[in-house]
């Protein structure tokens, strides 16, 4: 035992240096100290926002891999869970953490930015990189539909109490506010227990309709082929390794939500576009390499799991999570949109449908779906 320790750290060792030293991005990691010293010390909020948002970049990447070489120990259907629950779990701390502030704007547009996101700009880049190295590239045809229509009753989920907000209004015997905020958190519930058919879906009913394509290999839960069949970490070093980067993560979120407002003012920048367009980027840092990635290989049904699966994850689980956190600690967060925002992700869905319908895919489809993420964030930035 005491001569197989030494080789057990050494080799957890080698893959966290593996990890880290992995991508040029994760030298960011430097800054992240400066980040948490920089919010606990309570300098400018330039230098606070700043600091901790270029932090959460390199984390979003090192969860994402840690992630994977977790779900490497198990099945499809544990390691999706996992998947689930880690995939996003940046989003998710952002908008816990802005809507413990009281910032019920900052977490919807968060949230909302990241479907956009990973709908238009992540699919968007995927289409057109892989069109450039593979020319035509084909997808499950069935596994799309299922989750194009996910998207689109989540879509028409947030779009019902919005229309309830604007329609239900003067002149009513009840309160407006209330009436939306029972309609939302029914909402919610009914968002989640889709979720949850979404996953019985996926990883056990038909299954075959999210693999098909994949090959092979092994691959993980950021796309990448997992060269070698066993993980890299031992249980222990990943389970710690997960719960010291959600811990950091969720520090460095609360002190970058709690400087957004200020930081908004002093540089000009509408917090509907650092919610709707900057944070996300954060976020979605570890979603965004892996499709492209993966997409220049010919992996086409992993890239658009990547992406729709992700946005399906913040549609249908984060954003009714929020609302349920919410109802659980006092805080009336609602599915209400403003109006511009609801036609925006309307619009998105309907785009994405439009694009993916033949199940084929080529550079002039994903120039289409970056082109109206360009179009959206200038409305945000002029907002």
């Amino acid at each position: 035992m005491r001569r197989n320790a030494p080789r057990w750290w050494k080799s957890d060792m080698r893959a966290m240096r593996e990890i880290i030293l992995g991508s040029p991005i994760n030298l960011l990691l430097l800054i992240t100290p400066v980040g948490l010293a920089a919010g606990y010390l309570n300098w400018s909020a330039g230098y606070v926002f700043m600091l901790n948002f270029l932090s959460l970049v390199p984390l979003a990447l090192v969860l994402g891999d840690v992630t994977e070489d977790l779900a490497l120990r198990y099945g499809s259907v544990i390691g999706g869970l996992i998947n689930a629950t880690f995939g996003n779990i940046v989003e998710v701390i952002l908008s816990i953490a802005a809507l413990l502030n009281g910032l019920y704007g900052v977490v919807a547009a968060s949230l909302l930015g990241s479907i956009l996101s990973n709908l238009l700009l992540v699919m968007g880049c995927s289409f057109f990189f892989g069109g450039l190295w593979n020319k035509t590239q084909k997808f499950n045809a069935t596994g799309n539909q299922a989750s194009g229509s996910l998207l689109f009753l989540a879509a028409l989920g947030f779009l019902i109490p919005t229309g309830a907000g604007l329609l239900f209004g003067g002149g009513s015997e009840h309160d407006p506010e209330a009436l939306v905020l029972g309609i939302s958190r029914g909402t919610a519930v009914v968002l989640l227990l889709c979720y949850a058919c979404y996953l019985g879906f996926q990883l056990y009913t038909h299954t075959d309709l999210f693999e098909e394509g994949s090959g092979p290999e092994e691959i993980g839960s950021d796309g990448l082929p997992a060269e070698a069949e066993e993980p890299m970490l031992s249980l222990v070093a990943s389970v710690g390794l997960l719960t010291v980067i959600t811990l950091v993560v969720a520090a460095a979120s609360e002190y970058l939500t709690s400087s957004l407002e200020e930081f908004s003012k002093t540089s000009g920048l509408g917090e509907a576009f650092l919610g709707t367009i900057i944070l996300p980027i954060a976020g979605n840092a570890c979603e965004h390499m892996t499709a492209v990635i993966v997409a220049t290989k010919n992996k086409m049904d992993l890239s658009m799991g990547v992406a729709v699966g992700s946005s399906i994850q913040v549609a249908l689980f984060a954003v009714p999570f929020a609302v349920v956190v919410g109802w659980c600690t006092g805080h009336p967060f609602t599915l209400s949109f403003d109006p511009f925002s609801a036609m925006a992700l309307m619009l998105s869905v309907a785009q994405a449908n439009f694009v993916t319908a033949g199940a084929t895919s080529h550079w002039l489809l994903g120039v289409q779906l970056i082109a109206l993420y360009v179009l959206i964030s200038i409305a945000y930035f002029f907002k």
